[in-house]
């Protein structure tokens, strides 16, 4: 069969979530080919091939966009099979599939997706939680990585790429999509993948290595058996992670050992300087365990770069401005995505917060539960915030810039006043601007073909 598997957005990486399938279906007989649209143009000729596609949707970004992609599909008159596959495949099932998406393909998707391609005529969604085998990527199938976003270490650019070594959570915070499909479970790559994955993503030139599991320290063994056996082959690689704040300070005896293996800085869901926010997101830590987070990473020599859900239905302004106090205040300027400061709480499909008192109804075009804030000046804040912060990324605009135009909207709105630094040091991240939880930016939506109002999709 010939396959066309296709990627919209995986924040700013070489998508993995092409590359991993690709090798399987490869490895049973198919012709596969690849396209990702944050990167590459719109291939007619490429679509005018497949007898059949598959579209990743691993986050919200990727489905909104994946969407629009598909539509485009079946607007050019073709009438291919289309999957979506991954994480968000599940999400409006009840409008998505069979009206824009023949199937969904949900979690540990591989053999899912080799099913379908044995009987195209398979309708609905399939949920597969199972334990599986998985083959080294088949990387060749897309753009180099530096095509990609780049990490910045030492002030320097780096050539970067994402593996994962893990899927699946066996945490449930009630706000992530992750328990939605996943309930606890906890399925592994396999180190000699990894290991396999890092050899030929280091042949193309890559020197920084992002681990996009959704928690690193799920199974601390394996995690740092698996991180500790890429150190060993590959000593000059950089490395960053992402953890959570519990996992942070639990293991706080790992953490200079993991810094000697390579790793600069680590993304962690703080979400809210709200400890009653935090309660009801099931986060397991409090305001007071991401303080404690920032100290035992620093004194690793590994930076925190925190994660933010500024705006639930319990926000107030003033938790905005105590939010922006904190990162001022705790030196995390440097580490703050100015999208992260504007982020809205959504609650797709089968969210552990759908049954929640503040949802009014589900918005299928957005796929979102609806919820408005008690007091309407803070869904007109979040709003302008969002609008800045999507303004300044697609124009290039420096972050410090933006977060000062942003300070100067909840200054407004709150009458709290914020001081930001002069100038800022380089600290490690990655130069992807953008977030999985958010919405698309006209940017984005260029690479589907769509020009305008993303909410268009």
């Amino acid at each position: 069969m010939r396959v066309l598997l296709m990627s919209t957005y995986e924040l700013g990486h070489q998508p993995i979530h092409v590359a991993s399938p690709a090798r399987r279906l490869l490895d049973a007989g198919h012709e596969v080919r690849a396209l990702d649209t944050s990167v590459e143009e719109w291939d007619e000729e490429l679509v005018d091939w497949a007898q059949m596609v598959g579209i990743s949707v691993p986050m919200h970004t990727a489905m909104r966009l994946g969407v629009a992609a598909a539509r485009r599909i079946r607007k050019d008159g073709r009438d291919p099979p289309i999957a979506a596959y991954g994480l968000y495949a599940g999400v409006g099932r009840d409008s998505l599939v069979p009206d824009v998406f023949d199937t969904a393909l949900v979690g540990e998707y591989e053999g899912a997706l080799l099913d379908w391609l044995d009987d195209p005529g398979r309708k609905g969604v399939r949920v597969e939680l199972g334990r599986s085998s998985f083959g080294v990527p088949a990387r060749h199938l897309l753009p180099p990585p530096d095509r990609y976003a780049r990490a910045v270490i030492d002030g320097q650019e780096r050539v970067a790429a994402a593996v994962e070594a893990s899927h699946g959570c066996r945490h449930r915070c009630k706000h992530c999509p992750i328990p939605a499909v996943y309930d606890g479970r906890y399925r592994i790559t396999g180190s000699d993948v990894v290991v396999g994955d890092v050899e030929q993503l280091v042949e193309m030139g890559v020197s920084h290595i992002t681990w996009s599991d959704p928690d690193f320290l799920n199974a601390p063994r394996y995690a740092m058996d698996v991180l500790g056996a890429v150190h060993e082959r590959h000593p000059h690689l950089t490395h960053d992670l992402t953890v959570k704040v519990e996992h942070i300070v639990k293991h706080r005896g790992l953490w200079d050992g993991i810094r000697q293996l390579g790793v600069r800085f680590v993304v962690s869901a703080f979400e809210s300087v709200d400890d009653e926010t935090l309660l009801r997101l099931d986060k397991g830590h409090r305001v007071a365990d991401m303080v404690d987070a920032i100290s035992v990473l620093r004194a690793a020599d590994i930076e925190p770069r925190p994660s933010w859900l500024p705006f639930t239905p319990w926000t107030t302004t003033s938790h905005i401005a105590d939010m922006f106090d904190f990162v001022i205040d705790r030196d995390l300027v440097a580490v703050s995505d100015p999208v992260q400061l504007s982020i809205r709480l959504l609650v797709p499909d089968g969210s552990l917060l759908e049954d929640d008192a503040a949802m009014t109804g589900y918005d299928a075009a957005n796929l979102t539960w609806i919820w408005g804030s008690a007091d309407p000046e803070v869904d007109l804040l979040q709003t302008e915030l969002a609008a800045i912060a999507s303004r300044d990324a697609d124009e290039g605009v420096e972050p410090l810039a933006t977060l000062r135009s942003m300070g100067e909207a909840v200054t407004v709105a709150t009458g709290t006043e914020f001081v930001f630094p002069d100038h800022l040091d380089p600290a490690p991240g990655l130069t992807e601007p953008w977030f999985c939880c958010a919405e698309p930016t006209d940017f984005q939506t260029t690479g589907v073909g769509l020009v305008g109002d993303p909410t268009s999709i």
